[in-house]
């Protein structure tokens, strides 16, 4: 069975080795995620605006 306090111990040294950003990579990412996401929707809005007037048009359905 495996020992409880040499696992922490070994988790404590696994976590020392991690190299974590700092504070300002953390928040210049953050905004890249959400630049990001929204030039994606509003590309799969656009997409989609375009798809369904092309599909209305095919059916007739278009004014």
């Amino acid at each position: 069975m495996a020992n409880p306090l040499k696992f922490v111990q070994e988790v404590r040294a696994e976590t020392s080795k991690v190299t974590w950003p700092t504070r300002n990579e953390v928040a210049v990412t953050t905004v890249m995620v959400f630049v990001l996401v929204f030039f994606a929707s509003l590309f799969f809005f656009l997409a989609d605006q375009v798809l369904s007037w092309f599909v209305a048009l095919l059916l007739g359905l278009a004014n």
